[in-house]
């Protein structure tokens, strides 16, 4: 089988190489998954470099969501040779392979009707936003929701399932083709923040009582903007810092303002609560077969192309989610 691995630490032109390798087997409690899709994220550039908090050994194959058909099974497993799956591989052994032994606790089966691409573009993103908005957020319906880097791969998925919620949604993004886009999903009001003032925009919308949730995966400029367009009694989910400065938050303005500022951490949410986890896969699957979300997949690049395609998403010219297909 072919798979791409990190061999050195590097720019991922340099890191990354193809190399052709017997296909695993799996073990007890394990499963073989023929990979049928496999999505990029952003910090799988960072592994590359190794810049990113974890630093798996050398050589490791990266790919941390990918989905497929279930071909073999070890001991100890309860699932079905020809099922179709999502998975969340662990490194070293990720998902950028064209068969991936994976823990059967870290697959998750999808219905004949969900296409591989969107179903490894899901996990990441809809189960961080779907965690963040209901359990962390406590979104209502009716509440104003605004959500930053809308056409993003965790703000494409918040726009969509603050919609399904019976939220008014307000998104931003940075240019008017990713604005458009943020209308398509279903945004009420979308900004193109690099031209207006969205603190204004979300101030008008709102007759001056600002956003009941704000989901932010930018932090920086965008966290300290985000704290004068907030609502009384508001919560503002901290979901990552892709503006690359971590802003400090003033408690005095917290006090005054009377607002919650919310840590959003999927990752370690997943390991304390797994059956969570597990009944909200099942509860997006129902949310995806009735039409309310779809996962906004940019473009789908051959499995030769990994680093193309990691080239522009480190560029920032993509939106939503970069699938391989081997």
């Amino acid at each position: 089988m072919k798979a791409w691995q990190v061999r050195k630490l590097g720019e991922p032109k340099e890191a990354l190489q193809i190399e052709k390798m017997p296909a695993p087997e799996p073990g007890s409690g394990e499963v073989l998954i023929k990979t049928e899709a496999a999505a990029l994220n952003f910090f799988d550039i960072l592994l590359c470099k190794g810049e990113y908090q974890e630093k798996p050994p050398l050589p490791f194959i990266p790919g941390a969501e990918m989905a497929g058909e279930i071909t073999d099974t070890g001991p100890d497993t309860i699932s079905a040779k020809g099922q179709r799956v999502l998975a969340t591989p662990q490194l070293p052994k990720g998902g950028w392979s064209e068969h991936v032994v994976v823990k059967e606790e870290d697959v998750f089966p999808i219905p004949e009707s969900l296409a591989a691409s969107e179903a490894a573009s899901m996990f990441i993103t809809y189960q961080t936003s779907y965690y963040a908005l209901h359990r962390c957020g406590r979104l209502q319906k009716g509440e104003v929701l605004l959500v930053h880097a809308g056409s993003g791969g965790v703000g494409s998925a918040a726009i969509q399932l603050g919609k399904a919620a019976g939220a008014k949604i307000i998104a931003t993004s940075g240019s008017d083709e990713k604005v458009t886009l943020c209308e398509e999903l279903g945004a009420d009001l979308a900004i193109n923040y690099k031209t207006e003032d969205f603190v204004e925009k979300v101030k008008a919308f709102t007759d001056g009582r600002g956003a009941d949730v704000i989901y932010d995966p930018v932090g920086g400029d965008v966290f300290d903007r985000s704290r004068k367009c907030i609502a009384f009694e508001g919560r503002i989910l901290v979901i990552g810092f892709a503006g690359g400065r971590i802003a400090e938050a003033p408690t005095n303005h917290a006090l005054i303002k009377n607002y919650s500022i919310v840590g959003v951490h999927f990752g370690l949410f997943r390991k304390k609560f797994p059956e969570k986890v597990i009944k909200a896969h099942h509860e997006l699957m129902e949310l995806h077969q009735k039409g309310y979300i779809s996962p906004m997949v940019y473009e789908e690049f051959s499995f030769e192309n990994v680093t193309e395609a990691l080239e522009r998403l480190g560029g920032r010219q993509t939106y939503g989610k970069v699938v391989i297909k081997p």
